[in-house]
């Protein structure tokens, strides 16, 4: 983990520094998010052994809601606005999903958690066809098909994990696409870190609250959502904390950033890519190596980002020609 982080760092800073008008970079932000969101997801696990999820979840948003106020405050920028309701939302619903997320992590494993996860694009691209009219043409939707297929071949159902364990990591995902879709329509209207800001300060209440029942009326059967806190008693964990909270703004940042750029499906699409940083990491951290059948899922993933990329460049350039923004 320790080698990981300053590469980590100069990555965020080489996808900061592109061109605003690069026209890959809405894949790269998105590419990058996902490294950074598996790293969190990494250092989650590790902790998840000492502390509950809902202190991490806790602890995760609370680092980061310090930098994105001082950010804030330094270069105030008049909002828009407009949408206050749906940006709680976002905000309620972003939590609940990473509630959903660490547990998954903590009874799944990184690999399979991560599988998961990533069938939100198609959630996604469900929800922008029917909620909000965007079209996908065939190639597109040929590319998110192989790279959902290429997820069947990571996962392998298991009949020793419980179905209740299943069910929140596909909460998760649901959940998740409807997150991200809220995005695509807060990005027009509110600044990126008005959008992140309600994010964690929902995953700063939320988690008091589960706490505080937690504490005075536990209830067992949701302790995905229900736990208490412990401080920590080592400086490697106070880091670690620190990390968490560092890793998931630099993957929710470019995460958010990169919805403005391009379709919210085709995007989204590139996300598969957690998966693989994700399994690698979690071999890393002791997690069993992928088979041929993962390694095969991984190969169709990885070739459905790339066919998105070629098409998400041609309509691009189609469009910069034109002059017309999408």
């Amino acid at each position: 983990m320790r080698y990981l982080w300053p590469n980590a760092i100069r990555l965020a800073a080489n996808i900061q520094n592109l061109s605003t008008d690069s026209p890959q970079k809405g894949i790269i932000l998105m590419l990058g998010a996902a490294f950074f969101f598996s790293l969190t997801s990494a250092i989650s696990k590790w902790l998840g052994q000492e502390f509950h999820i809902v202190q991490l979840v806790f602890f995760r948003n609370i680092v980061g809601v310090v930098f994105v106020l001082t950010s804030i405050w330094r270069r105030p920028r008049k909002q828009q606005g407009g949408k206050l309701g749906l940006l709680i939302f976002r905000g309620v619903v972003g939590t609940l999903s990473l509630y959903m997320l660490f547990y998954a992590i903590q009874t799944l494993g990184l690999g399979r958690a991560s599988t998961y996860q990533y069938t939100y694009p198609i959630f996604l691209a469900l929800f922008s066809w029917l909620l909000i009219g965007e079209t996908l043409n065939s190639r597109e939707w040929l590319a998110i098909f192989i790279g959902f297929s290429g997820i069947l071949f990571v996962f392998r159902p298991d009949l020793s994990i419980s179905l209740r364990d299943n069910a929140l990591g596909l909460g998760n995902a649901l959940l998740t696409a409807v997150s991200y879709l809220s995005i695509r329509q807060l990005g027009a209207v509110y600044d990126t870190r008005a959008i992140i800001l309600s994010f964690m300060l929902s995953g700063i209440l939320m988690p008091i609250v589960s706490m505080l029942i937690g504490t005075y009326y536990p209830v067992e059967h949701l302790d995905f959502l229900i736990g208490t806190f412990r401080w920590p008693d080592h400086l490697i964990q106070w880091a670690g904390f620190l990390a968490l909270g560092l890793t998931a703004l630099m993957g929710q940042k470019m995460l958010t950033q990169s919805f403005t750029y391009d379709k919210a499906g085709r995007v989204a699409a590139i996300g598969y890519s957690n998966i693989l940083f994700s399994v690698l990491i979690g071999f890393l951290m002791g997690e069993a190596f992928p088979s041929v059948f993962t390694l095969f899922g991984m190969a169709l993933i990885v070739g459905g980002g790339i066919m998105i990329s070629l098409a998400k460049k041609k309509t691009l350039t189609e469009e910069h020609v034109e002059g017309q923004p999408e």
